[in-house]
């Protein structure tokens, strides 16, 4: 498999934003879910990743710098029965309620919109991974002449050691245009340090921020999360 195009999409966007990749493993043993903020802004890179039990948060850095974290602050991955979520926002509590009250992701995502936070209107990306039966659904919701375009890509027996990788934005300019196209395919390693620091160091050194990569044995289903910030923990 050729990754070239992929790895250079991020590699030569300088600000992708925040951004979601879900594979499996080279060996087919495992899934990965890997998601990363990134902030130009003092605000936006005023942030950790914490790990508090099975769901990871972004926190506030230093508190004292605060001013509006509202959109700032959010569980990232959560579990669901046998629902993988992430998100680069409080949608990640919208799957999840949906989830639990018997409805699925596509109910989840029509009741939500971008972020109001214009000129920019950053797109809501989220992906759930099903682990009984290998199929995940990525979905970006965004600005679209002042309505909400919503797009649902969907999965199943992937190939190994392939990711599926969408961003909030397609590259610079003021506003920020938002991400075009499908997910496009990234590489996927077998150990999960090796996609996280894969990944840390593709990402822009200036602008990235912190990077989560959530490792799933497919037979035990069992998993595990690592975390990089760039502000010390």
């Amino acid at each position: 498999m050729d990754f070239e195009t992929g790895i250079n999409r991020l590699k030569n966007n300088q600000y992708p934003g925040r951004g979601i990749i879900i594979g499996k493993s080279q060996d087919e043993s495992k899934w990965f879910q890997v998601y990363w903020i990134m902030g130009r802004s003092e605000q936006s890179r005023n942030r950790i990743f914490v790990k508090e039990g099975d769901i990871v948060y972004t926190k506030v850095y230093d508190e004292t710098k605060v001013i509006n974290p509202e959109l700032l602050i959010y569980p990232a991955v959560k579990v669901v029965g046998s629902n993988h979520i992430v998100t680069n926002g409080s949608h990640t509590n919208t799957i999840e309620d949906s989830l639990k009250n018997g409805k699925s992701v596509f109910d989840a995502i029509f009741t939500e919109t971008y972020e109001p936070d214009p000129p920019h209107y950053t797109p809501r990306i989220s992906g759930v991974l099903d682990i009984n039966d290998g199929s995940f659904i990525i979905s970006i919701v965004k600005h679209n002449k002042g309505n909400p375009l919503r797009e649902f890509f969907c999965y199943q027996n992937c190939k190994a050691g392939i990711g599926y990788c969408i961003h909030t934005y397609n590259g610079e300019g003021n506003p920020l245009p938002s991400f075009i196209g499908e997910p496009f395919e990234v590489p996927l390693f077998n150990k999960i340090n090796e996609v996280l620091d894969f990944y840390w160091n593709l990402l822009n050194e200036e602008n990235r921020i912190s990077l989560l990569v959530k490792e799933i044995n497919i037979q035990e289903k069992s998993f595990n999360l690592i975390l990089k910030n760039k502000n010390p923990a």
